[in-house]
């Protein structure tokens, strides 16, 4: 029995419409309709809510379905990204051919955000990031939907919220101050520039001492003076008293290895 049967059959048994179906699951009960009938299958994501809902095991309810689907999204997916950049009506054209038969599959729309204009037609853009950040289990999904969020909003002009959808994503997917400097404009994208710039140039150094310290408990005490002498030559770059630091803490470790060689 296929998936759409299952839920015709479990919802006929304890007496509920399609309507009551729908509005419990937060669904149209033309989606549902759809299942039933075989036009359309439901978003793997829902598979928890309607098993819950219909109290039995998700292995009940969809038996194989769920992988089925999962290679069939894969399928697409990899598809429309061979014409990402090549073609993107092309690839759009493909991602909305699969929702229709997968209708609001998270994959497939966090696909096509990637596809649509977001300077031309904003507000779709806004309709289909809000829908998976309120729906989505995947953190992933729904922190790419923020971002595509604020570039939306930024096209609109509404930059008060385009920020405020950057704020919502944590630091380990998205850099706040890279958004921000390239969504806002003026003294708060200077601000936010400069700030990063700091940070990042900071980071540089940091890591470039770490490739230091490995070249030279490897022996390789020459390529670890030349990482620190490259750190040491970048800090003039920057304008920036705090790095005064690392200029007298590299200078120091270049005269220790010297004296190893």
């Amino acid at each position: 029995m296929n998936i759409g049967n299952k839920i015709r059959e479990l919802r006929k048994q304890q007496g509920i419409t399609q309507e009551q179906l729908a509005e419990s699951i937060g669904i149209s009960f033309q989606a549902v309709s759809k299942w039933e009938n075989n036009i359309a299958l439901p978003d793997i994501t829902l598979a928890p809510t309607l098993a819950s809902y219909f109290g039995v095991s998700m292995d009940e309810l969809f038996d194989f379905n769920i992988k089925r689907i999962e290679y069939a999204v894969k399928g697409i997916t990899e598809k429309a990204y061979k014409y990402r950049e090549s073609d993107p009506a092309e690839s759009k054209r493909i991602l909305e051919e699969g929702l229709k038969m997968y209708p609001e599959n998270d994959i497939l729309l966090n696909n096509l955000l990637y596809v649509m204009d977001y300077s031309a037609k904003p507000d779709e853009i806004i309709a289909i990031a809000n829908k998976l950040i309120e729906k989505t289990t995947q953190g992933e999904v729904k922190y790419d939907a923020l971002r595509f969020l604020a570039y939306a909003y930024k096209a609109k002009g509404d930059l008060e919220s385009a920020e405020a959808a950057i704020e919502q994503i944590p630091e380990i997917y998205f850099t706040k101050l890279t958004e921000k400097a390239y969504l806002l404009s003026g003294k708060a994208k200077f601000e936010a520039a400069q700030k990063q710039k700091w940070i990042s140039f900071e980071n540089l150094l940091q890591m470039m001492w770490k490739l230091a310290e490995y070249y030279e408990e490897s022996g390789k005490i020459d390529k670890a003076m030349a990482e620190t002498k490259k750190a040491l030559n970048l800090i003039p770059i920057i304008e920036n008293m705090q790095f005064d630091t690392y200029v007298k803490f590299l200078s120091k470790q270049i005269e220790r290895l010297k004296n190893r060689l």
